[in-house]
């Protein structure tokens, strides 16, 4: 009862954290989401438009507030929250009553954009379902905010949960709850994107992972096949991604054991892995069966939304060779920039370190979780995405590995105590 009361302390904790910033967080995409959501609960596209508008005006004229209240040249002016918001509302009205009159009525979400670029919003209707009856009993900005809270904290207690499920002392598997909060997951997870509720479904398939582990097959599994399967809800990619990497690192923990290089529980590794790894494997064939008769946008529509600033450019003839140019120049240059301030690179080698070390089986699955980011960030190599969002899944390494970490550090003296003790 002790921990648990931790555990809801911690999450109660952040929450009221984030009170701090009720609005602000908004960003371009969170319009077609929330559009999504209260089409769902019943709205027209023109309500779902005032909703929404409403919403991501009020947060642009939340953060131009604060950026005026600290300018040392404006701050003694008068404040552009209004001047902003109303500026806002009339560029989105514009837009929005341009489209529906020239017919762009046959989406569940409010024309902002194109209709391509809508359409990759479209397919993710997982996030709007979760989201709306949230904004439908709370109203727009207290729904998604609450809905933001829930997510994240939902998240560190996954986190919590899934080091508990390794066996990790309550004080280590609390200290991986904390810095979900604390590292930029927890950040990530309150912006109202998938972000959230990818990094969640994550965490949820490695516990699956871990129960199956332990001897849970029967509940292990089924967990590992919900959460591939939300997460094509959420977005399809990232159940691809997933799953691939988890059939990975099954691969890895197989050849491992057949080489004699596992040492823990070498007995039990074989039926959970399978079991896993068949699951996953599954979820793999069915996510690009399902988006291929769902008629779901190709990658090849992801790259020209990437190459023709969402389609506000004419299609590019030479996707393949450009993309990969511009993927080797992102990658140069994420990494000039991590050597200037290498916080990440370094959590993830700790973590990485820590997981491996202290759960040699179960840490490959971590790193495929984390590896989950990477590939995500790889698919889309714009270097100004705001907040390396795309990329977060892989401080999930961190999260868990770093407490592990602490676990072996921490154990020498435990063992100290309980001789001195005796």
């Amino acid at each position: 009862m002790r921990v648990r009361a931790w555990v809801l302390l911690l999450a109660a904790g952040f929450a009221l954290l984030q009170f701090a910033g009720v609005t602000g967080r908004a960003t371009p995409d969170t319009r077609n989401y929330v559009s999504y959501a209260l089409t769902l609960g019943g709205a027209s596209l023109r309500e779902s438009a005032a909703g929404t508008i409403d919403h991501y005006c009020g947060s642009r004229a939340a953060t131009a507030a604060r950026d005026h209240s600290v300018d040392v040249v404006r701050f003694r002016a008068p404040s552009p929250a209004a001047r902003v918001a109303e500026e806002c509302r009339r560029e989105l009205w514009r837009t929005v009553d341009r489209r529906l009159a020239a017919g762009q009525t046959g989406g569940p979400i409010a024309p902002f954009t194109s209709e391509r670029f809508q359409r990759i919003f479209e397919v993710r209707p997982g996030y709007p379902v979760l989201l709306a009856p949230f904004v439908t009993v709370f109203g727009v900005m207290w729904g998604v905010w609450l809905a933001s809270v829930l997510i994240a904290a939902a998240g560190g207690v996954l986190a919590f949960l899934v080091l508990r499920a390794v066996r990790a002392p309550a004080p280590v598997a609390l200290t991986g709850q904390a810095l979900y909060y604390v590292l930029p997951c927890g950040t990530t997870a309150m912006r109202p994107m998938t972000e959230g509720l990818l990094l969640a479904l994550t965490l949820a398939a490695l516990w699956g992972c871990a129960l199956a582990m332990e001897g849970l097959v029967r509940t292990g599994v089924p967990l590992v096949g919900g959460s591939l399967s939300a997460l094509f809800t959420v977005k399809h990619s990232q159940a691809l991604f997933l799953g691939v990497c988890l059939v990975g690192a099954c691969a890895v923990v197989v050849a491992l054991r057949a080489r004699g290089g596992e040492r823990e529980g070498c007995e039990r590794v074989e039926p959970w892995v399978r079991a896993v790894g068949a699951v996953s494997a599954g979820a793999v064939v069915c996510t690009l069966a399902l988006a291929r008769l769902l008629h779901y946008p190709a990658a090849t529509e992801s790259l020209q939304d990437l190459l023709t600033d969402h389609f506000t450019r004419p299609d590019r003839a030479r996707l393949w060779p450009e993309f990969l140019r511009l993927e080797l120049g992102f990658w140069v240059e994420w990494g000039r920039q991590q050597l200037t301030r290498p916080l990440f690179p370094a959590a993830l080698v700790a973590g990485a370190w820590g997981a491996l070390r202290q759960r040699p089986v179960f840490g490959w699955f971590v790193l495929a979780g984390a590896f989950t980011g990477i590939l995500n960030q790889a698919g889309h190599p714009d270097i100004t995405i705001w907040g390396d969002r795309l990329i977060v899944v892989a401080w999930l390494l961190p999260v868990l590995g770093l407490p592990l970490s602490l676990e072996r550090i921490t154990a020498p003296r435990r063992s100290l105590d309980v001789v001195t003790a005796r």
